[in-house]
């Protein structure tokens, strides 16, 4: 199984990733780069729910939720890279949503998507309101913003992105999700949308199960996406590069509990 997608290196649509593409149920991905005063326009299907990131560059945004007046916003965004010491604008969608996006600059979007109902309206996830964290240590230190956890309401998706230093390991130990058996474990697929600073460099992502029946591993570059069906996951970074990754989960239920891979749990503090 090829879980590696490469990018395009030209044009709006960068990469996108379906139920369909990867042969799982749950996770959508899609990047988009928009020149300045380009427009597109997005339509969720009436299955799924959606988040919109506002990776870099600033948009004006109209958005239809059925049902619901139109809700406008002037200008979005505003981050020069994703390795700014800033979180991103987003926005909470519920199915069958319309988004009408105009750039005001050149900017990289990204669009979230999992199977939903509409329980929830559409709602604007600020960068202010966003939870910024420090985890792991030493050569393991890795920076994270909560951009949708399972604290704020959605249905199935969780959204969350991580910068790991030059020369640094991320996902790691290698830890998986796979199996439903909570609270312990959680079963979460999930798609890693890597940029990389600067942008001639690469990523190492070894994505393997325990029996190895699952065992690849890549050298991701700028604008790559992998995938994740099962099975650990670990990220390294080689010396000089910076590593972004925006992390995209859904599953049978709404939770993330990861289980380490026992033979490299004695990495975790005592």
């Amino acid at each position: 199984m090829k879980l590696l997608v490469k990018a395009q290196p030209q044009g709006r649509d960068i990469v996108k990733v379906t139920p369909e593409s990867a042969g799982w149920k749950h996770v959508g991905f899609e990047g988009f780069r928009l020149a300045a005063g380009e427009s597109l326009q997005i339509t969720l299907p009436g299955t799924r729910e959606g988040c919109l990131v506002i990776l870099t560059g600033s948009i004006e945004l109209r958005l239809v939720e059925p049902g619901q007046a139109p809700q406008h916003w002037a200008k979005l965004g505003g981050r020069h890279s994703v390795f700014d010491e800033c979180s991103p604008d987003a926005l909470y969608a519920p199915p069958s949503s319309h988004f009408e996006i105009r750039a005001h600059d050149a900017s990289e979007l990204a669009l979230a998507t999992a199977p939903a109902q509409g329980r929830y309206p559409a709602r604007l996830i600020p960068g202010i309101s966003m939870l910024r964290s420090v985890r792991g240590q030493g050569s393991n230190t890795r920076y994270v913003c909560d951009i949708l956890p399972q604290t704020e309401d959605a249905e199935s998706l969780l959204v969350v992105e991580v910068v790991t230093p030059a020369a640094q390991s991320s996902s790691y130990p290698p830890h998986k999700h796979d199996t439903d058996n909570l609270p312990v474990e959680s079963s979460l697929e999930e798609t890693y949308y890597h940029r990389i600073d600067p942008p001639q460099g690469f990523a190492f992502q070894r994505v393997y199960t325990d029996a190895r029946d699952l065992d690849e591993s890549m050298a991701v570059g700028d604008h790559d996406v992998v995938m994740v069906p099962r099975g650990y996951h670990p990220v390294v970074m080689p010396h000089g590069y910076r590593g972004y990754y925006l992390n995209v989960m859904a599953g049978p239920h709404r939770q993330w509990h990861f289980k380490n891979d026992p033979a490299h749990d004695w990495l975790m503090p005592r």
